[in-house]
């Protein structure tokens, strides 16, 4: 398997070089990389549960997808590319926001990223990548909200942070 390579950034998202994707998550470095959030008509939140393979966070509940840019991709590229890869769909996407956040995993690996967070719009059912996603769900933006703060051991570090972030973006696009 190819070595992943993430984009190292400065605060205002300046690129500052590359290095390979787990040596940045060993040394805690500032990383660009995106989160996908997908919704349907009923404005109701794709979720996805994460396989139980993979290295960090494995069957924790997360947004529809997420990863890192490639070198001379944009956001909306990436976000795209790997909707594709781990859900089997394509939709437009529209950056919407982004920021920086640092979490740390019991593994001893730290995501501290310059997160760009995406939306898009789909009614289908997804065919999922079984390596990336171990299950999928519909889930109301109210319902993630309320089972977050009962059940928040279920859900990635990254959403957490997220989905705070997420809620109030929707929030203030009803006003």
């Amino acid at each position: 398997m190819a070595k992943e390579f993430v984009i190292l950034v400065n605060e205002k998202d300046e690129e500052v070089g590359v290095m390979e994707k787990i040596e940045a998550h060993e040394k805690a470095l500032l990383h660009r990389a995106f989160s996908v959030f997908v919704l349907n008509d009923k404005n109701e939140v794709m979720l996805q549960q994460r396989a139980a393979g993979k290295y960090h966070s494995p069957l924790l509940w997360t947004n529809t997808c997420c990863s890192h840019q490639r070198s001379g991709e944009t956001n909306v590229k990436a976000g795209r590319r790997r909707l594709m890869e781990e859900m089997g769909f394509e939709v437009p996407l529209k950056d919407v926001f982004s920021f920086i956040y640092k979490a740390p995993f019991d593994n001893g690996l730290t995501e501290h990223e310059y997160d760009h967070v995406m939306i898009g719009y789909f009614n289908g059912e997804p065919e999922v990548n079984p390596e990336e996603v171990g299950g999928w769900k519909w889930m109301s933006i109210e319902a993630i909200k309320e089972d977050m703060e009962v059940n928040p051991a279920i859900y990635t570090a990254w959403f957490k942070i997220i989905f705070s972030k997420f809620y109030h973006f929707i929030e203030a696009q009803k006003k």
